[in-house]
């Protein structure tokens, strides 16, 4: 991601003689732990062999440790930042280990899929989606959605003369394909009454969607923090949606795998990074000053996403929690984002786990 934040600045830098963008997704990322095993000291005569010995060492070493997979965003390469997570889980004798960045929810995903992490932080609706495609994934602890955040919007150039989303009807607005911006696009259109197939939708990434805004190829862009904070205050894009017309959750994804063979290891990663949002949540300033240095973008930038995104809270979820994404992930098949349904409650991981508040 670090380079994919160079490669979008030095192109901005071409394309502009203002500063450059600078990217960062918002965030999914995963780890994986094993419970620790005590080996034999001084084996019987008719145990197994010293190497079998030696594979037990091995494996229980392996199985202490945790894979946690990030973006360029969110909680966890905060929690790696700040420490405290690390020292935590250490003193359980669980190994941290750090995997990224990543540039997005799908190559996050793609890295638990093939046992690269453990847990990961991404949205629910790519969460979903990897889920449906038959990924080995896990729902592990959520944050709750806002009905007033500021966290994700469709923007639009400055000197555009869209100012509400009627204005849309034929034109380009750019999304991620199966991800928070298409799913934030046709819920707005939904509430608007548009027909979808009114609006022409631009499937890019964040780091080819911005560009693409700035340079007139497409007229919109639907997309999350800190994206809209720095096209506001570096490149005087302007949105055109407040609130999201059906906020959407967080989720910490974890491999199945490592959920189904260490689930009070998992627990106890998940448990730390929930009590680093925590942390964060009494400490605004701090969570702005890790984001410069995370991202490399500037206070004002990091203080506006910091204030638009709201509490970095995750619980484990509950009934209620499980009920509101099966809305979600019905309405996913039901607009042939999905490619099959997908049960949520079988979808939590088991961790025997209930919701923290």
């Amino acid at each position: 991601m670090v380079n994919d934040l160079q490669e979008h600045n030095f192109r901005y830098q071409q394309a502009y003689s203002n500063r450059g963008f600078l990217l960062a997704v918002a965030y999914l990322s995963l780890m994986v732990i094993g419970c620790s095993q005590k080996t034999a000291v001084n084996p019987p005569a008719n145990s197994n062999s010293a190497s079998q010995v030696v594979s037990n060492n091995q494996n229980s070493e392996k199985n202490n440790v945790v894979r946690l997979g990030y973006q360029k965003g969110g909680i966890i390469p905060i929690s790696r930042q700040r420490g405290d997570l690390e020292k935590q889980l250490t003193a359980q004798k669980i190994k941290v280990e750090w995997t990224g960045p990543f540039d997005r929810c799908a190559t996050l995903l793609a890295a638990l899929n093939g046992n690269r992490a453990d847990i990961g932080g991404c949205g629910d609706i790519p969460t979903i989606s990897g889920i449906a495609s038959g990924q080995p994934l896990c729902i592990g602890s959520v944050q709750r959605p806002k009905a007033d955040s500021l966290g994700s919007a469709i923007l639009v150039r400055g000197d555009s003369h869209i100012r509400k989303p009627a204005d849309l009807i034929g034109k380009k607005v750019a999304v991620n394909q199966g991800g928070a911006g298409e799913y934030l696009l046709l819920k707005v259109l939904e509430k608007e009454n548009i027909p979808k197939d009114k609006v022409q939708r631009v499937y890019l990434s964040p780091n080819d969607a911005a560009p693409a805004l700035y340079q007139g190829s497409v007229d919109g862009w639907a997309v999350w923090e800190p994206y809209i904070s720095i096209a506001e205050l570096e490149h005087k894009a302007r949105r055109i949606t407040t609130t999201h017309p059906a906020p959407t959750y967080g989720v910490m994804v974890v491999r199945g795998d490592a959920a189904k063979d260490h689930p009070v290891a998992i627990k106890s990663a998940l448990t730390a990074l929930s009590q680093d949002g925590e942390w964060l949540n009494q400490h605004t300033d701090a969570a702005a000053d890790f984001m410069v240095k995370e991202l490399k973008v500037s206070e004002a930038v990091a203080k506006q996403a910091t204030k638009n995104r709201g509490p970095e809270s995750y619980v484990f979820p509950d009934a209620n929690d499980i009920a509101k994404l099966q809305k979600t992930a019905d309405w996913l098949l039901e607009q042939k984002i999905l490619p099959k349904r997908v049960d949520i409650a079988a979808s939590v991981c088991p961790l025997g786990t209930t919701a923290t508040r």
